[in-house]
């Protein structure tokens, strides 16, 4: 099988778009390049679709990767016919590989392998034949000293039967339909930890039995949370009696003595070996699945995260809120850079509300602040309605900013590294307001595990997660740009060709020498040669440098395309950037060339209508309910705004201005059907509510998305 025939068998893309992807990929071009700048390659795939030929093409070579192994281990058995590699090699699935392998493949000692030893093979045949009439006759005469009796003798060639049973591939997809269309999932509580107090989070699944097929992954992840706590114990059941007659009828022929022994065969077989393991499988898969359905919720809420609405470059007033041990307060200029940290103490059990009032009147005025960032937190109400009752503060706006990850931050090596003098708490201060600023560039720098827009991040397969998450953060940093002069070091390292090590020489290039003024500049920075400058330069830009386009999404290679164009048109460069009525007159089949295509030259014409336009909205700033300050002042029926803080496959969470957050379950977000909760609701978004159910007890809110 040949790589372009396997991803072409399995997309709807053209072999053309196909091949021209591969071939970029295997010149180490990124996704985010291919997508960008080689649109007439790809046939316009778009980076989901590109991301999809990579994850085929990495499947690809891993099934080819397992085919050598298995043909090499065959071959070294001295077992490798011409028909079993043919099998081998036009396998198209690892399930089917393995099957294949299966009777090949080297077992501990079995009951099978000992019946063998003791040479019951021949009768195991005989009665797979189903010709046998007189079976104690013919077991007879394979009594020895291993084998007591008829009894034994047939006992021994039933448990070959059972592993011959056990290793057909047409047996074992058999089972695996029923299973997948039929078994269901049941859970029973641990009796003896029943009573538990961290039990009870699972007190739903002490009596459950749901279809494995059709059950959410949220409930699944769950259940298997609850498993290997050690409070629930799971199982999946089928009609056995309803599978055994299929099987039967596939491999029972004649209603003799042979047929007799098939049938004990075929029990044994099934519940020794075949059923243990493709049950096993079956969960494995189910488990894939949830894992895969929750780390897809988890991109997405990760992806709204990350292009969250920013402040742009302010003079910021952050707090991180607080009441024993005060708010710590930073104040950041434009580009982020702490000027000044101190604590106040007007909350609880201190009370220095005039001094702390002081303190931010005086700050605002001296640092020229022109907007405040709160982190919402514990105290964050409280110090909400201090900073507001300021005078100083009226006409600035004031944000809540979600701060979680803020303290993974301030203990990381890259926080020690950018502020080594300072503690932990103005470090988490001065990303609360850096979040305000620029919520992109401060998260990146953030294990996003730890961001918190996720379920059950812990229970699915961190590797895959970590993967997935890494490029949806690429797919953010190089959507929006990265200016060169002011990114760190986390921020570049995400830039399509550019890697953390070249990310710390960029850095450090900038340190020793000054702010790169033209894109070709940085082609001097250590070890950043012609693939990585290809691959980086159109998603860098360079904020008054000496050529417009530096700022731009244009890519350098265009450059002299451009220059052609202002030229027809007798207009320097500067004069076309931003002159809609000329970009709109300009014939770009005339521009036609082998490189560029009317895809490209749209792009160029686009940017340049409006370049370095950040794709992101402004922040725009928010109050809660000023009379709700806990889940106790809440009642039945009141609409309250809240803000979208997390999305779910069964609804979402809003952040209602306390502690507890409320769920919006998908049923109470429209009137209508709905498929995808992030087609009616985006992560951050401000909304109205109405309060539906309050459980005080278990501290849950049950909420009403109000149109």
């Amino acid at each position: 099988m040949q790589l372009l025939s396997y991803i072409s068998s399995q997309t709807s893309y053209s072999e053309k778009s196909i091949q021209n992807t591969v071939e970029l990929l295997n010149e180490d071009c990124t996704i985010p390049f291919i997508a960008r700048y080689r649109k007439e390659k790809t046939g316009n795939l778009d980076e989901v679709e590109i991301g999809e030929i990579v994850a085929l093409k990495e499947a690809f070579e891993a099934l080819e990767k397992r085919k050598n192994t298995i043909l090499k281990t065959l071959e070294e058995q001295d077992v490798l016919t011409p028909e079993l590699k043919t099998k081998v090699l036009n396998a198209k699935d690892l399930t089917t590989l393995e099957d294949i392998y299966l009777p090949y493949k080297k077992k501990r000692k079995t009951k099978a392998e000992t019946a063998r030893k003791n040479g019951l093979e021949p009768l195991a045949k005989i009665i797979m034949s189903q010709r046998a009439d007189d079976l104690d006759y013919v077991a007879s005469k394979y009594i020895n000293n291993n084998v007591e009796n008829e009894d034994k003798a047939l006992e021994g060639a039933r448990h070959i039967i059972a592993e011959w049973i056990n290793e057909r591939t047409d047996i074992r997809n058999l089972i695996r339909r029923e299973l997948e269309r039929f078994s269901t999932i049941t859970t029973k509580v641990v009796k003896t930890k029943k009573d538990d107090e961290d039990a009870q989070k699972f007190k739903d699944y002490f009596d459950w039995s749901e279809n494995l097929s059709r059950i959410p992954s949220h409930r699944l992840l769950a259940i298997l949370r609850g498993e290997k706590a050690g409070f629930i114990r799971v199982k999946i059941e089928i009609d056995d009696d309803r599978v055994l007659e299929k099987v039967d009828r596939k491999l029972i022929k004649n209603n003799n003595e042979c047929g007799a022994e098939i049938q004990l065969a075929i029990d044994d077989s099934y519940k020794r070996l075949l059923l243990p393991s493709l049950t096993t499988e079956a969960m494995n898969i189910a488990k894939e699945k949830a894992d895969e359905s929750a780390i897809t919720v988890f991109k997405k809420n990760l992806e709204q995260l990350l292009l969250g609405a920013p402040l742009g470059e302010k003079r910021i007033l952050a707090i991180d809120p607080g009441f024993r041990t005060g708010c710590k307060v930073v104040c950041l200029n434009e580009q982020g850079d702490l000027l000044h940290n101190t604590a106040i103490y007007p909350n609880a059990p201190q009370h220095k509300t005039t001094e702390a009032a002081y303190t931010i009147e005086h700050l605002i005025k001296k640092y020229n602040v022109e907007a405040i960032s709160i982190g919402n937190g514990t105290a964050s109400r409280e110090t909400e309605r201090f900073i507001k009752n300021i005078g100083a503060t009226k006409s600035l706006e004031v944000f809540v900013v979600n701060e979680a990850g803020a303290s993974i931050y301030s203990a990381s090596k890259i926080a020690r590294d950018e502020f080594p003098k300072e503690d932990v708490t103005v470090r988490g201060a001065v990303s609360i307001g850096r979040r305000l600023a620029d919520p992109l560039a401060e998260l990146v720098k953030i294990d996003a595990k730890s961001i918190g827009v996720g379920q059950y991040q812990h229970d699915v397969d961190q590797n895959q997660l970590k993967k997935s998450l890494d490029t949806v953060v690429a797919h953010c940093v190089n959507k929006v740009g990265v200016n060169i002069n002011t990114a760190s070091a986390s921020l570049l390292s995400y830039v399509s060709g550019i890697g953390p090590k070249l990310a710390e020489n960029i850095v450090t290039y900038r340190n020793q020498n000054g702010v790169f003024k033209t894109r070709n500049d940085i082609k001097k920075v250590a070890r950043l040669g012609g693939k990585a400058f290809e691959q980086s330069a159109g998603f860098l830009r360079i904020k008054q440098g000496n050529n417009p386009l530096d700022d731009s999404s244009v890519h350098p290679e265009s450059y002299a395309l451009i220059k052609n164009i202002a030229k027809d048109l007798k207009l320097k460069i500067e004069d076309l950037i931003g002159n809609t009525k000329q970009l709109k007159e300009i014939k770009l089949n005339n521009y036609v060339t082998p490189d560029f295509g009317l895809l490209t030259l749209k792009d160029i014409v686009k940017e340049l209508e409006k370049p370095g336009l950040d794709p992101r909205e402004k922040a725009k700033a928010f109050s809660f309910d000023e009379n709700v300050k806990t889940i106790d002042d809440l009642h039945i029926g009141m609409v309250l705004p809240g803000i979208v803080n997390n999305i779910t496959n069964f609804g979402c969470f809003v952040d209602i201005g306390i502690k507890e957050s409320g769920l919006i379950h998908i049923s109470n977000l429209s009137d209508t059907f709905v498929d995808d909760i992030n087609k009616i609701v985006s992560l951050q978004q401000q909304v109205m509510v109405k309060v539906l159910e309050i459980d005080i007890s278990r501290k849950r809110i049950q909420l009403r998305l109000e149109k």
